[in-house]
């Protein structure tokens, strides 16, 4: 249990006027208790009530005995899980964690019409968006080791080898040098298929004159990285080059920006801004980056929308791209963690 961070977020929910919440990511779960475990379709809840207690509910089978030091509720398969938490949360709103299955809440419900959820995700967000030095140095780590992925899989481009043949290679890689797997299923995009922001790789051959684009990340120690170069594969049009340079303008025009006070919405500008004044701004489809930690996809986004303030120990992505259908893509994509005066690009090469 780590009781700093089960803190801050009891400090979150009395912000929000919560008495209580149901945690279930196990990211967050793992975050607050120390125990990693992926319930699939069973019924993880860690109860967190604003007085400070906390009782986590688990099948039997995820060995969760031992492995927490808070009060733990396990249930067998057999067993009704919901009826094993209804009785102990509180009559009135309740803060239901957003990947908790609606046929849990349905069920508590039922059980309990005296209670109502509520969104409740956020108290938790709101404390894992602020890294701690320990997290900061994990994902240093996840991001250096995922740099010499990259570089490796990028020496191993040659005529004819398919998007999936480098995928598989990237994943390889990764294991050896010791991650725990990739972070996402990466993204190995050839020629006009880069233009699919979240091409799924297939069997397309590399061939002379394709843009490549290789959006990856690992996983170590439970903390992600994420990276996306842009390569030429043979000779270079004017154009190829002319999208990539606008691109890696806007990159480095979105991390100028990333220092503590200014909106994250203002940091999605400068990088847009940039792709705009080029004439490609309608060819720029999502957002500018998003939080990573835990997850690869974290509370906050660093979109036009998004009000949040950029503060130290926030890491999230710039990673701004032109996608131009039928021909090419380019993206460029860095990690950067707010510092107290500007930020740290995590991400090299």
């Amino acid at each position: 249990m780590n009781t700093e961070r089960i803190n801050k977020v009891i400090e979150n929910m009395r912000a929000r006027h919560l008495r209580q919440i149901i945690v279930s990511a196990p990211a967050s779960v793992y975050y607050l208790c120390g125990a990693w475990c992926e319930p699939h379709e069973r019924m993880l809840a860690l109860l967190v009530k604003g007085d400070g207690t906390l009782t986590l509910y688990g099948n039997r089978l995820f060995a969760l005995n031992g492995a927490v030091d808070i009060p733990l509720v396990e249930y067998e398969d057999t067993d009704d899980c919901v009826a094993a938490l209804a009785p102990d949360v509180l009559p009135g709103p309740v803060g239901i964690d957003h990947t908790w299955p609606s046929q849990f809440t349905i069920r508590l419900m039922e059980k309990r019409p005296d209670v109502t959820p509520v969104l409740g995700s956020q108290p938790v967000s709101d404390a894992r968006m602020i890294k701690g030095a320990d997290e900061l140095a994990l994902m240093r780590e996840s991001s250096r080791l995922n740099v010499q992925v990259c570089t490796r899989i990028d020496q191993a481009l040659r005529e004819g080898v398919t998007e999936k043949e480098i995928q598989a290679l990237y994943n390889r890689i990764a294991l050896e040098l010791g991650a725990e797997g990739p972070s996402f299923t990466p993204l190995i995009c050839f020629g006009k298929n880069g233009a699919e922001p979240h091409h799924d790789s297939d069997g397309t051959r590399l061939a002379p004159g394709d843009t490549v684009i290789m959006d990856v990340g690992l996983i170590w120690k439970r903390y992600c990285s994420d990276m996306t170069r842009t390569a030429q594969f043979g000779e270079v049009t004017d154009e190829q080059k002319r999208v990539y340079d606008i691109v890696y303008a806007a990159n480095r025009a979105g991390i100028a920006a990333c220092r503590p006070g200014v909106l994250m919405k203002d940091i999605d500008r400068a990088a847009r801004k940039v792709i705009e004044d080029a004439g490609y701004g309608p060819y720029f489809t999502h957002r500018t980056g998003h939080g990573i930690g835990l997850d690869v996809h974290e509370f906050p986004d660093c979109s036009a929308v998004s009000d949040i303030v950029a503060r130290p120990g926030m890491v999230f992505s710039i990673e701004p791209g032109i996608y131009l259908p039928g021909r090419f893509g380019v993206r460029v994509e860095d990690l950067v963690a707010i510092t107290g005066d500007g930020c740290e690009v995590l991400t090299g090469a």
